[in-house]
């Protein structure tokens, strides 16, 4: 396997569609997400949107033309969003901490990696393309509560878990970035 993992534009990204497709089925359609085909076109529809977000940034992950993997990021506005899940992140933080530790900062909201190539560093790679070029460091994501190994993906990758998750594994995780400012202030998790 020859991989490169490099950051890339929007719409260099895009142009690579049919392979995101691909590995949004692969990456997402078993448990704990349970997604399916529809859900990965759906992806491809926001993602046409997303590119156009302030502070949009990606990373593709390629073994010549083919797919491994890609991350997506961008700048998380101020005031604090009120779509998709926003609300219960602002809920499980309070508004103090969701405005200084997220708002402004660099939100990293997809990664994904095929099955094959989990394991081989493709992962790491796209993550630190979409948040290594953030001097100071302001950098978050959540991710499911029951996506135990998404979760011990990032803790490895020095990620800090800053909220309690609910009873019976419910609920959403939000990871600070290892270079966040506020990371070390950030009871375990909150």
């Amino acid at each position: 396997m020859a991989v490169t993992v490099e950051a890339v534009s929007g719409s260099r990204l895009l142009s690579y569609a049919d392979g995101v497709r691909s590995v949004y089925v692969d990456a997402f359609g078993g448990a704990p997400w349970d997604e399916g085909p529809e859900h990965a076109d759906g992806y491809l529809r926001r993602l046409a949107a997303d590119v156009t977000r302030p502070g949009f940034t990606a990373a593709l992950a390629l073994d010549g033309d083919t797919v491994l993997g890609w991350a997506t990021a961008w700048t998380t506005p101020s005031p604090f969003p009120t779509s998709r899940c926003y609300p219960r992140i602002a809920a499980a933080l309070g508004e103090e901490r969701t405005a200084a530790w997220l708002c402004g900062g660099r939100e990293v909201d997809e990664l994904a990696v095929s099955s094959h190539a989990r394991g081989t560093g493709v992962g790491t790679g796209l993550l630190d393309a979409v948040t290594e070029d953030r001097a100071d460091g302001r950098c978050w994501l959540l991710t499911s509560v029951a996506a135990e190994e998404a979760r011990a993906f990032y803790g490895r990758a020095g990620w800090t878990p800053v909220t309690r998750p609910a009873a019976a594994g419910a609920g959403l995780a939000v990871h600070l970035g290892p270079r966040h400012p506020d990371r070390a202030a950030a009871p375990r998790p909150l």
